[in-house]
């Protein structure tokens, strides 16, 4: 299996810093969301069409693992793929990395689980099979 694997550069914001100096844990929440939109925006340029306004996906859970603090003048990027298909749902995984001396570092590892939805029925639908074609580079 070689996934489809996006990468996306994080803007760190002045409000994105606490009071210890270091970007808030918060954050890596939101930077993991930037960068499942954008793995999303890039995977539709790849002939995937989806219809978001009849189904799509949403979020049912999500975990961050912290590792070493994101500083404001760090140039911060986050890995985002699929790590896990199932019948009605997938997991994806990220990693987010601060480069340090011109190598990156990781500062969290995430993972969220994704359910397939017709925002109609109001239920959760199978997977298409064209999303998983994609996803898992097959």
């Amino acid at each position: 299996m070689n996934p489809f694997k996006s990468k996306t550069q994080i803007q760190i914001r002045f409000k994105d810093i606490d009071k210890l100096g270091h970007v808030n844990n918060s954050n890596h929440i939101t930077y993991f969301e930037i960068a499942r939109l954008d793995y999303f925006h890039e995977l539709t340029q790849h002939e995937l069409k989806i219809d978001w306004k009849n189904q799509g996906i949403i979020l049912a859970k999500l975990e961050m693992e912290y590792k070493q603090p994101i500083f404001l003048e760090d140039k911060v990027f986050v890995y985002t793929w699929v790590s896990h298909v199932g019948f009605k749902s997938f997991e994806m995984s990220c990693k987010i990395v601060r480069v340090v001396n011109e190598k990156e570092e990781i500062a969290a590892k995430g993972k969220a689980i994704i359910v397939c939805f017709n925002y109609k029925t109001n239920e959760s639908i199978p997977m298409p099979d064209s999303w998983k074609r994609l996803m898992l580079g097959e």
